[in-house]
């Protein structure tokens, strides 16, 4: 591997018009890495992805390749290639012809081509599919073609823009353990756009949170869950329960922002039972229930002013589907470890 990133971004800023759609990004992805870029639509992780690929020219800023600025270069001569939601693959073609379409634009003979395209077919595990049209495949194996297309030239680095957005929550799924295994495999950085943060959590060795053209914070994902840098991170990447005002003076002991998830909450039904030491306890009333399968949400209104969810393994469920507990009105005492509660810096 090389000393250096694979991609460095300096001040990278994109504007259109009076909207600042990136203002001011700097960023270093490792080579080899799988990286993610998180984020609601318009934060403007798509947008650093184009101009990464040079689909689109920064206002501002540099783009650096294994050291090199690009920032004007065409993206044909870069060495990065993209992955699109939509796969863009040409229905008139085969799936091999589809995958050596690349080495074909560069002149690669047609003996080579054949072979790198059936070991890019190989590497997606899509082997003897190369003479069908990709209208005779399923979503999961048109993405896979597209990722051979992509991985065919051996680029330095792949670009990724939701290309699972299009499937079905159980393909994706798969695809999402599948793609992992092929970044191990093939070794090259891969950069992965999504909205998704269960996605991101799943498939990133880091990731940059973006809100509103700005990157929030950049960790691995233990550190992004675990410890979030800001309220925007707590609340995007999965649930959290945030305590201010006079429920952190309360519960906590001290003015400010803190965060704490529902999976780190205990409920017990014994009103008024004594937390044990080195433990926070706090009465509620549940006011509602959600049952999400494996697990059940209940929403809390606490005493001391905030509201808060719990999340409960439903583990101890009898197979045969006992109804739920219906604990709505109820008052419970809610207890989590100190250890468990993380302070926001304030912005």
């Amino acid at each position: 591997m090389r000393d250096g990133p694979a991609i460095a971004l300096r001040g990278l800023r994109k504007q259109f018009g009076d909207v600042h759609a990136v203002d001011g990004i700097d960023l270093e992805i490792g080579d080899g890495e799988f990286f993610s870029m998180l984020g609601p639509s318009g934060s403007g992780k798509t947008t650093v992805l184009r101009m990464i690929a040079g689909f689109e020219l920064p206002t501002a800023g540099t783009v650096l390749l294994d050291g090199v600025d690009v920032t004007r270069t065409a993206p044909f001569e870069r060495d990065v290639n993209t992955v699109f939601q939509d796969y863009a693959l040409f229905p008139h073609l085969d799936v091999r012809r589809n995958v050596e379409y690349g080495l074909r634009v560069r002149g690669v003979p047609k003996a080579e081509r054949r072979i790198r395209a059936d070991e890019a077919l190989r590497a997606v595990r899509l082997e003897g599919l190369g003479q069908r049209r990709p209208t005779a495949l399923s979503g999961g194996q048109r993405q896979r073609v597209a990722l051979a297309r992509a991985l065919v030239n051996r680029p330095k680095v792949l670009l990724l823009d939701e290309p699972l957005g299009a499937l079905d929550l159980k393909l994706r799924e798969e695809m999402q353990v599948e793609l992992k295994a092929l970044q191990r495999e093939v070794g090259i950085t891969f950069v992965f756009v999504t909205h998704d943060q269960q996605e991101a959590l799943t498939l990133s060795d880091r990731i940059a949170v973006f809100n509103g053209g700005r990157i929030e914070q950049v960790g691995t994902p233990v550190e992004v869950y675990e410890r979030p840098a800001t309220a925007f991170v707590a609340g995007f990447v999965g649930t959290s329960n945030l305590l201010t005002g006079a429920a952190a003076r309360k519960l906590v002991g001290t003015d400010g922002t803190f965060s704490i998830r529902p999976e780190k909450i205990t409920m017990s039904t014994v009103d008024g039972a004594d937390a044990g030491d080195g433990v926070t306890g706090a009465d509620g009333t549940v006011v509602e229930i959600v049952y999400a399968g494996p697990a059940t949400r209940y929403v809390v209104d606490l005493d001391a002013g905030a509201r808060v969810v719990v999340l409960q393994q439903n583990g101890q469920t009898p197979a045969g589907g006992a109804e739920l507990l219906d604990l709505r009105g109820d008052t419970v005492r809610l207890t989590w470890s100190p250890a468990h509660v993380v302070e926001i810096p304030s912005s």
